[in-house]
């Protein structure tokens, strides 16, 4: 089990650092799953030791949601009192984020040559 942990912390650490080295927009854990998942299929298999650590992580994996639970339980008054604040954030940003992501579309579409297709105006 140590020496599953082991590869998939080098794998991870192996991301990171070619993320910060080379500037790659990927963030290294991401990177790090890539590079294991390339050493898995040059090796044609899962070690036994890899896909029982690796299932056990996943097993337990719901634990990492327990803070999030238990604060949000902590101050459920709190968001009670607040909640039509929250939605209205929750509904403002989203359609924030949705407009500001097509106006940069649209400016990186034109920047690169207006690739994408064209209203057609009767």
């Amino acid at each position: 089990m140590i020496e599953a942990g082991i590869l998939l912390l080098l794998c991870q650490l192996a991301g990171e650092s070619i993320v910060r080295a080379l500037a790659v927009p990927v963030p290294g854990p991401v990177l790090g799953a890539v590079l294991m998942c390339a050493l898995l299929a040059i090796r044609r298999s899962v070690p036994d030791n890899l896909g029982r650590t690796s299932h056990d992580l996943l097993a337990n994996f719901s634990l990492l949601f327990v803070p999030a639970g238990t604060g949000i339980i902590l101050h459920a008054t709190r968001l009670e009192a607040e909640a039509l604040a929250l939605i209205a954030a929750l509904i403002g940003s989203t359609a924030l984020t949705i407009a500001v992501a097509s106006l940069v579309f649209v400016g990186v579409d034109r920047l690169m040559g207006g690739t994408a297709p064209q209203e057609q105006q009767p």
